[in-house]
C-alpha cells in the first residue's frame, strides 16, 4: 500500500513512525514533511494547504490512502477534494472540521445540545465587546473565532488586559480574519486533560488521556507555546471521570454533529477542564493534538492504519483498539527564544541510539546535513510501565540530541507525579 501523510511537524512524524509498523505499507509520502523525517518517509515538496497539488500527486502516484493531519487543510476541505478524486482519507470533511475552524460554531453547538462548557458571549462589534468587559467577571478568556496556529486564546487577569486583547484581535488583526469575531468566555479552574478519540461518526473510541505543558519555562512560567512536553495517561483523568465524559461530552458531541448534518470522521480532540462542577469542554480540535500524539501513539498496540480505515469505512465498532497499560513521556526541545524570536540553521545531531524515540518538528536537510528550522525542533519520547521510569528514560534520551541554542523544560511530568504519590 502507498500512503500519503499531509503535514510536516512532530505530530506527523509520530503518525508516520506508527504507520511503519504495518508491513502491508510499501511506501509513505510526507507532504511536505520535514528534513528530520527523511529516513521514515519520502518527502514531497507540496505544502499542507496546497490541496490541488495534493490531489494531483495522489492520483499520479496511485495513493491507496491519505491522512490529512493539520487543521488548516482539514478546514479548507482537503478531505473533500481527495475523496472526490477517489482517494480514501483519514480526517473530517470541511463541514465537520468547522468544529475547530470556528470557536463561535463550537460554542453555539455545545450550548444548543447541552454539552458542558464555560459560559460565553460572542461579539463582532469592538465597541459592544469593550462595553461588555466593563462589567464581566475577571479574569476572563478571550478567543479569536478562527484558526490562529494555536495562539488565538488570551487569558486576561485584568479588565485592561481583556480590553487590550479584544482590541489586538478585532482592531489590530494580530490573528488576521480569525479575529473578526471574538468569544469572551468564563474563566474556568481545575486540571486540564487532553483526550483524543477515534470516531467513524457513529462509534467513538477515546485514546489514552494526556497532560500537556503549554508554558515555555519551568514552573509553568513564561509565554504560552504550542506545547513543551506531554505525559500519558493523565492521572487526573480517572475511570469515573472518563465515564462522565463519555456520557455527557463525547457521545453527545458526535450526536450533535450528526444532527447538524456534519458527521465527524477521524480524530476528534477534546480539550477538557475538570472543574469543581464536573468536566467541561475548553476546546475541540478536528485532528490529532501536537505534542499529545507523541505520547498517545507510542502506547497504541493495535494497528493504526486499520483503525484509521475503520473510521473512514464506518466499521470502528468492529475494530480492535488497544492501548498499553504503561506510560509515556515526551520532552520538547526548542530553539532559544521560542515562542517569540529565535535563530535557526544550527546543526542537529540525533544519536542513533535514540533516533526511533525522536519526533522531528522543525528541521531541514542542507547538503545532507540536518539543520534546525523552527521554534519547536523535536520531541524526545519514551515509554515504560510507570510514569516515573518513562520520564527518566525520556530525559536520558534528551542527552543524545544536540543543537546550538537548544532549551527544554526540566519539569515535564512533575505535576502528574505529585498526583500519583
Amino acid at each position: 500500500m502507498k500512503i500519503m501523510v499531509v503535514g510536516g511537524g512532530g505530530r506527523e512524524h509520530a503518525i508516520i513512525k506508527k504507520l511503519k509498523e504495518n508491513k502491508n505499507i510499501t511506501e509513505i509520502f510526507a507532504l511536505p514533511g520535514n528534513g528530520g523525517m527523511h529516513n521514515d518517509a519520502t518527502l514531497v515538496d507540496i505544502g499542507a494547504k496546497d490541496i490541488e497539488k495534493q490531489v494531483e500527486f495522489a492520483k499520479v502516484n496511485n495513493i491507496d490512502y491519505a491522512i490529512v493531519a493539520p487543521d488548516d487543510p482539514l478546514v479548507l476541505g482537503a478531505v473533500d477534494a481527495l475523496t472526490d478524486a477517489g482517494i480514501p482519507c483519514f480526517g473530517p470533511n470541511k463541514a465537520a472540521a468547522i468544529i475547530e475552524g470556528s470557536k463561535v460554531f463550537s460554542k453555539n453547538l455545545m450550548k444548543k445540545y447541552n454539552i458542558p462548557t464555560a459560559e460565553y458571549e460572542v461579539f463582532n462589534d469592538l465597541g459592544k465587546a469593550l462595553e461588555y468587559l466593563d462589567t464581566s467577571p475577571i479574569p476572563t478568556v478571550i478567543k479569536a473565532d478562527g484558526l490562529a496556529l494555536g495562539k488565538g486564546v488570551i487569558i486576561a487577569e485584568t479588565r485592561e488586559d481583556a480590553k487590550n486583547a479584544v482590541r489586538s484581535m478585532m482592531e489590530d488583526k494580530i490573528f488576521g480574519e480569525s479575529g473578526n469575531n471574538v468569544v469572551i468566555e468564563e474563566f474556568l479552574t481545575g486540571p486540564e486533560v487532553s483526550v483524543l478519540s477515534f470516531t467513524d461518526g457513529k462509534t467513538v473510541v477515546p485514546m489514552v488521556s494526556s497532560m500537556d505543558h503549554k508554558r515555555a519555562l519551568d514552573g509553568d512560567k513564561g509565554l504560552n507555546t504550542g506545547g513543551m512536553g506531554t505525559v500519558a495517561p493523565n492521572p487526573y483523568y480517572t475511570e469515573d471521570i472518563a465515564k462522565i465524559c463519555m456520557e455527557k461530552i463525547f457521545i453527545p458531541t458526535i450526536n450533535a454533529m450528526n444532527a447538524e448534518n456534519r458527521t465527524f470522521k477521524g480524530c476528534l480532540y477534546f480539550g477538557l477542564m475538570l472543574t469543581p462542577k464536573g468536566p467541561k469542554v475548553i476546546e475541540y480540535n478536528c485532528r490529532f493534538g501536537d505534542p499529545e500524539t507523541q505520547v498517545v501513539l507510542p502506547l497504541l498496540e493495535s494497528d493504526l492504519l486499520t483503525i484509521m480505515q475503520a473510521t473512514t469505512n464506518g466499521t470502528l465498532a468492529e475494530t480492535p483498539v488497544k492501548f498499553s497499560s504503561g506510560s509515556a513521556a515526551c520532552v520538547v526541545m526548542a530553539s532559544l527564544g521560542y515562542p517569540q524570536k529565535y535563530e535557526s540553521g544550527f546543526t542537529l545531531n540525533i544519536g542513533d541510539d535514540v533516533a526511533d524515540k525522536v519526533y522531528v518538528a522543525g528541521a531541514k536537510l542542507v547538503d545532507g546535513e540536518l539543520k534546525t528550522a523552527g521554534g519547536r525542533v523535536l520531541g524526545v519520547t519514551d515509554t515504560a510501565e510507570d510514569l516515573k521510569t518513562a520520564l527518566e528514560k525520556a530525559y536520558k534520551n534528551v542527552a543524545s540530541v544536540t543543537f546550538d541554542n537548544a532549551f527544554y523544560r526540566k519539569d515535564i511530568g512533575k505535576k502528574a507525579m505529585e498526583v500519583l504519590k
